[in-house]
C-alpha cells in the first residue's frame, strides 16, 4: 500500500520544535522577524505572503510587510533592501516573486544582505550550497530533505532523478541530494526540457522528485515500483469548468505504483514554509549572537 506524505503533520512537527528557540530568542530580547517585499498586486503571491504571516504569527516571529507601488522604480526597491538590509530589527528578508518585468529579480536577489537572505537565493549562498558548507538551505528543496528524512527514507545510495532545474528547486535539490552527510550521498540524475526519453530515466529512480511546472507531466507509466515520490509542482487547470490545484505528477496513476507519495496541497508547500521559520529563526540567533539551542533540522 503506498504511504501517502503529510507534509502538514510534518511542518506543524518542525513548528513545535522550533518554538523552544524562538522564545528563548524573544525572552533574551531579539524577536526574530522576518520582512518581506511585494512589488506585484499577483494573487498568489499576496495568498502565499499571508500564509507566511500567520505561520510566523502562530510561532512568535515578527513580520514586516512592506508594499510598493507597481509603477515603482527599481532604485525604490533596492533602496528599500538597503534600508531593511541595515536595520538590525530584522533578520529575515526576502523580495516576492514576481517583480515587474523592467526589475531584474537576479539584480534584486544579489541586493539582499547575504546574511539575511533567508530564501537562500543570494549567489553567496548558493556558493556556499555547493562547496557543501550552506548558510542557509533553500526552503523547499531544505524541505524536501527534511520530510525524508522524517519518513524514514534513506537516501544515502540512492538513484534520485530530479525533475526541473530551476534555481529555486532544481538545482539546490540535486546539490542537497549528492551532497555528503545525511540527506545525501544519492547518485542524482536531473532533467529537464531537453532531456531525451523523460520516462527512461525516471523509471530509474528511487527517488523521484518532479519540479517541472509542468502539469501532471509524470503518470504511473514513468514511475519504477515502490520509488518515493516527491511532487513539487503546484498548478492551476480547468476541468469542466472548474480551476482544479494539480501538481506535477498524476497522482491516482502514481499512487498505484509508487512505494510513497507527497499530495498536491498538503505535501511540499507546508514544509516549504516550515524551513523558512527555521532559516529566519537561524539568522536572529547568528545576527543577535544568542545561542537559541536552535533544533538539528540541518540534515
Amino acid at each position: 500500500m503506498t504511504d501517502i506524505i503529510d507534509g502538514d503533520a510534518i511542518a506543524a512537527a518542525t513548528r513545535d520544535e522550533l518554538s523552544g528557540a524562538v522564545e528563548t530568542l524573544a525572552d533574551a530580547g531579539h524577536r526574530p522577524t522576518l520582512a518581506t517585499v511585494l512589488m506585484s498586486p499577483d494573487p498568489a503571491s499576496e495568498t502565499y505572503i499571508a500564509m507566511k504571516q500567520d505561520d510566523c504569527e502562530e510561532l512568535g516571529i515578527g513580520t514586516r510587510d512592506i508594499r510598493l507601488d507597481t509603477d515603482a522604480s527599481a532604485e525604490a526597491l533596492f533602496e528599500t533592501i538597503d534600508e531593511l538590509n541595515e536595520d538590525d530589527s530584522v533578520d529575515g528578508l526576502l523580495v516576492q516573486s514576481p517583480v515587474p518585468d523592467r526589475v531584474d529579480y537576479r539584480e534584486v536577489v544579489e541586493r539582499l544582505d547575504p546574511r539575511k537572505d533567508v530564501d537562500g537565493f543570494h549567489p553567496e549562498n548558493i556558493g556556499r550550497l555547493v562547496a557543501g558548507y550552506p548558510r542557509y538551505k533553500p526552503c523547499t528543496p531544505h524541505g524536501i530533505q527534511r520530510m525524508l528524512a522524517a519518513t524514514g527514507i534513506d537516501t544515502a545510495g540512492a538513484h534520485a532523478v530530479v525533475i526541473g532545474r530551476s534555481r529555486i528547486v532544481g538545482k539546490p535539490m540535486a546539490n542537497l541530494l549528492f551532497g555528503r552527510g545525511p540527506g545525501g550521498n544519492a547518485t542524482t540524475t536531473v532533467c529537464h526540457s531537453h532531456t531525451d526519453d523523460l520516462a527512461a530515466k525516471t523509471r530509474q529512480a528511487d527517488i523521484l522528485v518532479a519540479a517541472a511546472g509542468v502539469p501532471e507531466l509524470v503518470d504511473g507509466s514513468m514511475i519504477q515500483e515502490g520509488a518515493v515520490v516527491v511532487d513539487v509542482g503546484i498548478n492551476r487547470v480547468q476541468r469542466e469548468g472548474e480551476s482544479e490545484l494539480v501538481g506535477d505528477v498524476e497522482f491516482e496513476s502514481a499512487r498505484e505504483v509508487a512505494g510513497a507519495i507527497t499530495p498536491v496541497p498538503g505535501g511540499v508547500g507546508p514544509m516549504t514554509r516550515a524551513m523558512l521559520l527555521y532559516n529566519t529563526t537561524k539568522a536572529a540567533s547568528r545576527q543577535s549572537g544568542i545561542d537559541a539551542d536552535l533544533p538539528a533540522l540541518d540534515v
